[in-house]
């Protein structure tokens, strides 16, 4: 019985763990023009193979990342998802829509403050506004928790103009450690948030669960 209150705190502890959020709320804005005819379903679309991303982000010759070809995998789900159809090895002369894809992911260095400290690539994809409120979490011991802040950034261009019909991003901030940092389910937590209701209304900004 001795033992018996260190194993209540250590069930205590993974119950709250069981009740945190697996995967936090996704911060999503969408800007569009009005009813663009590319969203009708079986309209086809190529993936631009630069991330999107200030022309410094990427040197010359160099490749998206692993972790860009996940959030590339998501987005490509959802848009299929919506009835657009990828145009495999076509050009993109032929086809009515292109898609850019960016991606940040930055670490907290101390509530408050981020570290210079960047991986990925992607910038943003029109005029947001700042009011994100990205929430810092703490654990047992009173200790800042480590932090990324994870960003999705899409844009959907008239192939021949260069025109951008519709663009968004999503940010979520989760723990370091937290499975939700994971690439592949990041990815899919933000792409599936950033298409909700799609196109959804434009200009507004919108937390998803």
């Amino acid at each position: 019985m001795r033992h018996l209150p260190a194993v209540l705190l250590g069930t205590a502890t993974l119950a709250l763990g069981a009740c945190a959020t697996p995967v936090p709320p996704v911060e999503v804005t969408r800007f569009h023009t009005a009813a663009p005819a590319g969203w009708a379903p079986g309209t086809r679309y190529v993936v631009d193979s630069a991330p999107l991303a200030d022309p410094a982000a990427m040197s010359p010759g160099s490749q998206p990342s692993l972790e860009w070809n996940s959030y590339r995998l998501a987005v490509e789900r959802q848009l299929q998802l919506q009835g657009l159809v990828a145009a495999e090895g076509a050009s993109e002369s032929t086809v009515p829509i292109k898609v850019r894809i960016g991606f940040e992911r930055s670490d907290h260095a101390a509530p408050g403050k981020r570290s210079p400290v960047s991986v990925g690539v992607g910038g943003s994809t029109g005029s947001y506004g700042s009011g994100v409120g990205l929430g810092i979490g703490f654990n047992l011991g009173g200790g800042p928790r480590q932090m990324q802040d994870l960003q999705l950034s899409v844009r959907l261009d008239d192939a021949a103009t260069g025109r951008a019909l519709w663009e968004g991003r999503a940010i979520s901030s989760v723990p370091v450690k937290a499975p939700a940092a994971q690439p592949s389910l990041a990815a899919a937590k933000l792409a599936e948030a950033l298409f909700k209701d799609f196109p959804g209304e434009s200009g507004r900004t919108i937390t998803v669960p």
